[in-house]
C-alpha cells in the first residue's frame, strides 16, 4: 500500500544573476504579487529573491 500525498522533491535548479535580478524587479514594481510571479515562472515563493 502506498502512502498518499507524498511529493518527490524536486531537483534544485540554478538560475543565472539576471534571471534572479528580473524576478526581483518584476516582485519591486508591485504589479504583481510575489506569490503571482512565483506561479508565473514555476517557482517557490522563497526561490525568486523576493520579499
Amino acid at each position: 500500500m502506498e502512502s498518499m500525498g507524498k511529493k518527490k522533491p524536486r531537483p534544485r535548479r540554478s538560475f543565472t544573476p539576471e534571471f534572479k535580478a528580473e524576478i526581483v524587479e518584476l516582485c519591486r514594481r508591485g504589479d504583481r504579487s510575489v506569490g503571482q510571479v512565483a506561479k508565473d515562472f514555476d517557482l517557490t515563493e522563497t526561490a525568486g529573491g523576493c520579499g
